[in-house]
């Protein structure tokens, strides 16, 4: 069987060409206003610092602006509430990312549900992941709204699959499991501490991985056929699941690197598009 390539860097950049027009258009419209994604860094971790400088690049490739906001490590609850409500109410930022995860002293739930609606384009606030999972507008969770685009993309059948989701996450897990339920997949949520795991992932049509842990979901748990969508990247260079020994027996799979996470970055600038769109085209 010759799988196929889920190619997320290669469908970002050609998302990144399309955006770039819409962006140049919305600029026209608007007497030159440019779509503006805040991104907020709370202490120095390095990881964290790399993704945000990615995103602030990705926003510069399209021709939008990114205000990059850095916190010092020891920035409390009530400090970081305050920035994110000056962002809310400034007419030019159309977007506010608060990066993941936070030092351990802010309450971070706190934070992400202080970010405006409209502005929530990284999909983290528990009005819009209630929004989303009751089928009303809202901006969706990065990477699962990623991997759907994705699979959209390459035309993945999803509609009476059975998807199988390992992983629970407020931002990961638990989204993509209620996206692809609006998708009209029967999806089953499985877990690290899940009873007779194997068995169940067998069963899947689809498989998401998202667990979190360098290659969890082993080869063998896969059907011949199945979809394999790995949202996990790791420091040994793998997904959280076991890929190599699968690609020559599945239907479809996300690389890693070059899948899911180029995606999660598109899809973040894409929707701060689409919330500059809302702002400056009324």
């Amino acid at each position: 069987m010759s799988a196929q390539i889920l190619d997320g860097k290669a469908l970002a950049q050609r998302f990144e060409e399309e955006m770039s027009q819409r962006v140049e258009a919305l600029k026209a419209a608007s007497g030159g206003r440019t779509p503006i994604l805040a991104t907020i860094l709370v202490g120095a971790d390095p990881a964290s610092a790399t993704y945000v400088k990615m995103k602030g690049n990705a926003c510069r490739r399209v021709g939008m602006d990114s205000q990059a906001i850095e916190l010092p490590q020891d920035t409390t609850t009530e400090q970081l509430l305050r920035r994110i409500e000056e962002l809310n109410a400034n007419p030019d930022v159309h977007g506010i990312l608060l990066q993941h995860p936070v030092p351990e002293q802010i309450d971070e739930r706190l934070c992400f549900d202080a970010i405006a609606l409209g502005k929530d384009v990284d999909g983290v606030t528990c009005l819009g992941f209630g929004r989303m999972a009751m089928g009303e507008h809202a901006y969706g969770c990065a990477t699962p709204k990623g991997i759907m685009r994705l699979l959209e993309h390459y035309q993945v059948p999803l509609e009476g699959q059975h998807a199988v989701v390992i992983g629970r996450s407020a931002i990961l897990g638990k989204p993509m499991a209620m996206m692809l339920l609006g998708a009209n997949a029967t999806v089953t949520i499985c877990h690290s501490r899940t009873r007779n795991l194997p068995e169940l992932v067998k069963q899947a049509d689809i498989v998401v991985g998202a667990v979190g842990k360098p290659e969890f979901i082993k080869a063998d748990w896969i059907k011949d056929g199945a979809v394999v969508v790995d949202a996990g990247y790791h420091p040994q260079k793998c997904g959280d699941i076991e890929l190599a020994p699968v690609i020559d027996r599945v239907a479809a799979y996300t690389p890693v690197p070059g899948g899911v996470g180029p995606m999660t970055i598109n899809t973040l600038i894409f929707q701060t598009l689409e919330a500059a769109e809302k702002v400056l085209n009324d």
